[in-house]
């Protein structure tokens, strides 16, 4: 089991933390008579923003020379957010194993730029790395996301030689809702019955998908919406911008994107992690590796002991300055690599 690491020069709490907590004591009274869901994710967004550019400094820190970068392609015509990124080591001639990976931000916030580093990090070690954009909550709702990150897989069998794209071995990778919309992703292509409740046809077959990989992401929604407090606010706000539904319960939506359900044995390997400190990693991703794990899914952990100090926060592990980021760093190239053999 890993040891404790040092305290980092980042520590970030949550994501809510900072200024969502003095806006919250502000505004939250106003906002949750208020009919619409905007205020509530606006505010949400501003945060996140703010978190992601100080987490991007540090993994700048860390960002490695000698990658190539095709930018801004647009992997649906006439569609403005739908727009990814390629990444592969300078000299690369043929097709190396994909990492299609979709970023988190509550489903209404972030963007694949905030990632740039660590995409380079992965290249770095012989991948081809695709960070994708999708449209965000309110602005855009479910499924449009999931129907767009279909497109983009699709976009990258059609242009699989220029790219270095190996169509016979990709990962559909993500953090925090990035996880959840990966794991659906992953849900589709291995739950005819599901891809037909969702009305998505897949694009990827599962012979093509050698793994998944999934940090602080969220499977069972219904958890989070029964939540109290300024956390539990955030999740409501944000889960409701994203659906355009508050009646949870009787939700479509909220049904499907609770992968956690529709699992089947089919489910490629899965790598699954979060922190100590990170509330989601009891109530998400380690009943999600059991639930894996029981339909007989091979799945591989990286979770740390309860009483870690300090504790490991959401999306702990894009803190490559400390022991603990870069162990979970390593963790995620050997998964990558035992699955592209």
């Amino acid at each position: 089991m890993p040891q404790p690491a040092r305290t980092s020069a980042l520590r970030r709490v949550a994501p809510w933390a900072g200024l969502l907590a003095l806006a919250g004591v502000v505004v939250g009274g106003v906002l949750a008579v208020v009919a619409t869901p905007w205020p509530g994710a606006l505010l949400i967004r501003a945060v996140f923003q703010r978190n992601n550019a100080k987490l991007k400094l540090v993994m700048e820190k860390h960002a490695p020379a000698g990658i190539e970068r095709v930018a801004e392609l647009q992997y649906r015509e006439g569609d403005d957010d739908a727009h990814l990124d390629v990444y592969f080591p300078q000299g690369t001639s043929g097709p190396l194993p994909t990492i299609v990976w979709t970023h988190g931000g509550a489903w209404i916030s972030g963007g694949k730029d905030d990632d740039t580093p660590y995409f380079q990090l992965l290249a770095k070690e012989g991948f081809t790395v695709v960070g994708l954009d999708y449209s965000l909550g309110p602005e855009r709702r479910y499924p449009t996301a999931v129907e767009q990150l279909n497109d983009a897989h699709a976009y990258l069998l059609a242009n699989a030689e220029r790219l270095h794209v190996d169509t016979d071995r990709i990962f559909l990778a993500g953090d925090s809702a990035g996880a959840q919309l990966s794991s659906q992703l992953a849900t589709l292509v291995t739950n005819p019955a599901y891809a037909l409740d969702v009305g998505v046809t897949p694009a990827l077959r599962r012979d093509q998908l050698r793994g998944v990989v999934l940090n602080c992401g969220i499977y069972q929604v219904m958890p989070l919406v029964g939540a109290t407090g300024l956390f539990g606010w955030g999740d409501i706000q944000s889960i409701w911008a994203y659906t355009g539904h508050r009646d949870f319960a009787s939700s479509r939506a909220v049904d499907q994107m609770s992968t956690h359900f529709h699992v089947t044995a089919e489910f490629p390997p899965t790598y699954l992690s979060g922190g100590n400190g990170d509330p989601l990693t009891d109530s998400q991703a380690k009943p999600f590796a059991e639930r894996l794990g029981a339909l007989g899914v091979d799945v591989t952990t990286l979770f740390w002991p309860d009483d870690r100090e300090p504790a490991l926060p959401h999306e702990y592990q894009f803190d490559l300055d400390t022991e603990a980021g870069q162990t979970a760093l390593r963790a995620t190239i050997d998964f990558l690599r035992a699955h592209s053999a």
